[in-house]
């Protein structure tokens, strides 16, 4: 699966030779070691030659010196390639992710869009600066190595060749049992951080249930799982270095008794048994890098896996041949063609036979209790969603053959989490409109009634706004949320319940405001409250996702049982027809 992210490396075509090349090098430097070693014991030690054996002293650490240099390069041009191309695939990764419809996004989950971005990506990233730099030495390193033993002497040399694939096949069959504990591993591991995520966005609620307690106990279950796998896994490559290390040594014995036979009969020298014992280490050495390179490429195939999983989901809604369109004269604003819509593979339609139309200025209430998908008919309208039957117009024209950047600069939509981002007020400010001026900023702030609360803070507009806009009470962020939408004047302005937290004075204030400042504007209001809808030029009611009434407040009351229902399980009788 790895391979299907190689081609993030074209742009470091030249890093991804060079590393490689490098390595290489360094390693016929190691190769060359033992053979100078060997010169030194039996020319220059037997022969007590000082000067030779300073000669051979100074090759050995010109040879170290240049190993070195060579290793350092290789490292330099894997790293770049390797942070490359993490950086490229996290960028491509992210995108795509943008471009994914919430029917997507829903189905992937935010804890595990995260962990992949994140974590998935950063391993993938060493498996490829570890295959740069090791692929291609460690097994340059074991046939060199066994190369050079047949040189100095056959005999002894099919020692190498016997240990050779046999701890090939012990490294193997350690990897081939602990590949799919790695695979499980990190499944868990995104269970673990969806735990966490949810726990720290979640911690009011927690703490004023004192369910501190029971979420610490489902956590360290999560942590104890990943634990277990962990823990298999390890056993598992444990075993790896005791038992290639006794391999190697019973080699080495071998080769030092042979060796020594030899030796007596003239057949080999002992620069030449040190040398072969020299040779089985660095093949020792190799295959065990060779085998942290496994379990590395492992969990990074493990991790393209899952990488891939993400590019294989392709959006389901696409805008990229659709044209700007041109809106229909005399058309309605905005028009339900019996839509009916279900969420993925729900069995039953979240909505279904919404049929109506909105005039241009119109404020249209909806109102429903709770799951009768009030949230889910305005979601349509941006096309956070697409509709399973029927259509939605705007302007007398299809929703879906709209650009998206067209489509969205008609709505100013505000959701019911009111979301803000870090930076300054300003800079949220001017989400719809890049250039948007203070006064028109402090115009919308003003219909929302929210310039007080900018107005108080040091620095006005340049006030900082913290992660989440946390340095808000949660009616200053719905009233900050609401201007950032009525910023450069929406055609369209979609309220989905966005004024609950609220008290019904700066509620009052805020529809006043936006009755009498936004006649122009379309506005689409989602409430809970009867009172805050009683105003609407006509109210759509929606019952267990199908319309069950359309009209003026004062028609639904009388005929509409489910509106009556609703309005006076918050207000007295009194209240509802005075209003």
């Amino acid at each position: 699966m790895i391979k299907k992210l190689l081609p993030y490396l074209r742009d470091y075509k030249k890093e991804s030779l060079l590393g490689p090349l490098f390595k290489l090098l360094e390693a016929c430097f190691e190769l060359i070691v033992p053979l100078i070693m060997a010169s030194m014991i039996d020319v220059g030690i037997q022969n007590h030659d000082k000067v030779y054996i300073a000669k051979m002293g100074v090759v050995l650490v010109l040879l170290g010196i240049l190993g070195l240099v060579s290793a350092l390069t290789a490292q330099y041009f894997a790293a770049k390639a390797a942070y490359g191309f993490g950086t490229a695939l996290r960028r491509d990764m992210f995108a795509h992710c943008n471009h994914l419809s919430f029917t997507e996004l829903d189905q992937l989950g935010t804890a595990g869009l995260i962990t992949r971005i994140t974590g998935d990506i950063n391993q993938a990233q060493s498996g490829v600066n570890m295959l740069l730099r090791l692929f291609m030495r460690s097994p340059f390193l074991v046939i060199g190595a066994l190369i050079m033993a047949f040189r100095i002497n056959t005999k002894i040399a099919w020692i190498f060749a016997a240990a050779v694939p046999v701890l090939s096949l012990v490294i193997y069959g350690i990897m081939a049992f602990s590949m799919p504990i790695y695979k499980k591993g990190q499944k868990q591991l995104d269970r673990l951080s969806l735990i966490t995520r949810e726990n720290l966005l979640g911690v009011r609620v927690i703490r004023a249930f004192s369910r501190q307690t029971d979420e610490e106990r489902a956590f360290t279950e999560s942590s104890e799982g990943m634990r277990h796998f962990q823990l298999r896994a390890g056993r598992i490559s444990a075993l790896m270095n005791p038992l290639t290390y006794v391999l190697v040594n019973v080699c080495i014995i071998l080769i030092l008794q042979q060796g020594a036979k030899m030796t007596n009969i003239g057949d080999l020298t002992q620069g030449e048994v040190i040398a072969l014992v020299n040779y089985m280490t660095q093949i020792l050495l190799a295959l065990i890098v060779l085998a942290q390179l496994i379990v590395t490429l492992t969990r990074a195939a493990a991790s393209a896996v899952r990488i891939c999983e993400v590019f294989a989901v392709q959006p389901s809604m696409d805008d990229r041949e659709n044209q700007q369109q041109t809106p229909v004269s005399g058309a309605p604003k905005v028009q339900f063609e019996n839509v009916s819509f279900s969420y993925g593979k729900a069995q039953e339609d979240a909505l279904s036979g919404i049929d109506f139309s909105v005039r241009p200025g119109e404020t249209i209430g909806i109102i429903g209790g709770t799951g009768a998908g009030k949230s889910t008919l305005v979601h349509l309208l941006p096309r956070f969603y697409d509709v399973s039957t029927g259509r939605i117009l705007i302007d007398g024209i299809d929703v879906r053959r709209y650009p998206f950047w067209q489509l969205r600069s008609k709505i100013g939509f505000v959701p019911q989490k009111a979301v803000l981002f870090r930076g300054t007020i300003r800079e949220n400010m001017q989400w719809r409109k890049k250039d948007a001026t203070d006064a028109e900023i402090y115009r919308a702030l003003k219909i929302a009634q929210a310039d007080e609360v900018v107005r108080q803070k040091e620095g006005g507009l340049d006030a900082a706004v913290s992660q989440g806009g946390k340095n808000f009470s949660g009616g200053q962020r719905q009233r900050l949320t609401i201007a950032r939408a009525l910023v450069g004047d929406p055609e369209i302005l979609i309220l989905d319940d966005s004024a609950s937290a609220l008290d019904y004075a700066t509620d009052a204030r805020l529809r006043s405001a936006l009755s009498k400042e936004t006649k122009d504007m379309t506005v689409f209001l989602v409430s809970q409250r009867a009172a805050s809808l009683m105003h609407a030029d006509r109210i759509l009611v929606l019952d267990d996702g199908k319309p069950v009434g359309l009209g003026k407040h004062t028609e639904l009351f009388d005929t509409c049982a489910v509106y009556r229902e609703i309005c006076l399980s918050q207000l007295s009788e009194e209240e509802v027809r005075r209003a």
